[in-house]
């Protein structure tokens, strides 16, 4: 199927990948397109970037305090469970045993109050913020730029190393750094419009941050094929100029169907 016919279905997909409940062959199909298809990749990536900056900004929440009466009236009733099944256990002979089978009850029984602790944290905390959780992040996700343009920049080995994305009405440039590349303190890397004709256009500087954003208006990435990013010395050089560094990433700019 070619998913880019199916604009809604990608984005399913891409969605339901990156949130992990794609499974299975879906999920090997579907990563198998992303390798194949770069609107596909683009998509998958997007998606990720999505729930990667929505669990940033998910702030810590503590557990209310009836939790903690519960975990303490489990424990103390397993407690009081492993004690009576010591108690109708045959004792060992001598003193020495006993003090052997005493610190085994007192471990088995201190690991499995820290099982039940840890049981206990976990499903109480997903039920309680279950709710309050599926609201943020679809709060999250309404607030989400309504992205038009997107683009894969790889490197020369084909491995995916920004992710760009425009949104025509906040006017700007989302890049996302996907790999492990950092430019030297002296260097910067630029931001260049391949248009059909003339020459490259500069589009910005890029800072060292993993995120970032840059102003552009869409007659900026209109009918832009390609965008590809340069080495440049500290600062960038001039749009007239062109790149005059090597060209580190490269990848095509796709207007998604909206």
């Amino acid at each position: 199927m070619n998913l880019m016919k199916h604009p809604e279905l990608l984005d399913q997909l891409a969605a339901a990948h990156a949130l992990g409940t794609l499974r299975g062959g879906a999920r090997r199909r579907f990563e198998a397109m992303a390798r194949e298809q770069a609107p596909v990749r683009a998509a998958a990536l997007v998606w990720q970037s999505r729930v990667a900056s929505m669990n940033e900004l998910q702030a810590p929440s503590e557990p209310a305090p009836a939790v903690w009466t519960r975990i303490e009236n489990l424990v103390r009733a397993d407690s009081d469970q492993q004690a009576m099944a010591a108690a109708r256990a045959t004792p060992p002979n001598g003193p020495g045993g006993w003090l052997r089978s005493l610190a085994l009850w007192r471990g088995a029984t201190a690991a499995g109050a820290l099982a039940t602790v840890l049981a206990v944290v976990t499903a109480v905390g997903l039920r309680d913020n279950l709710g309050t959780r599926i609201s943020e992040l679809q709060a999250q996700l309404e607030a989400t730029p309504q992205v038009e343009y997107v683009a894969v920049l790889h490197d020369d080995q084909a491995s995916a190393s920004m992710l760009v994305t425009f949104d025509p009405k906040s006017r700007k440039l989302t890049l996302q750094r996907v790999s492990g590349f950092q430019e030297a303190s002296d260097k910067s890397l630029q931001l260049w419009a391949l248009p059909p004709s003339g020459g490259p256009r500069s589009l910005g500087v890029l800072g060292q941050e993993r995120l970032l954003q840059l102003a552009a208006g869409e007659g900026d990435v209109r009918e832009v094929p390609t965008l590809a990013i340069s080495l440049e010395p500290k600062g960038g050089v001039p749009s007239e100029r062109g790149p005059t560094g090597p060209v580190l990433f490269k990848g095509a700019l796709i207007q998604k169907m909206l």
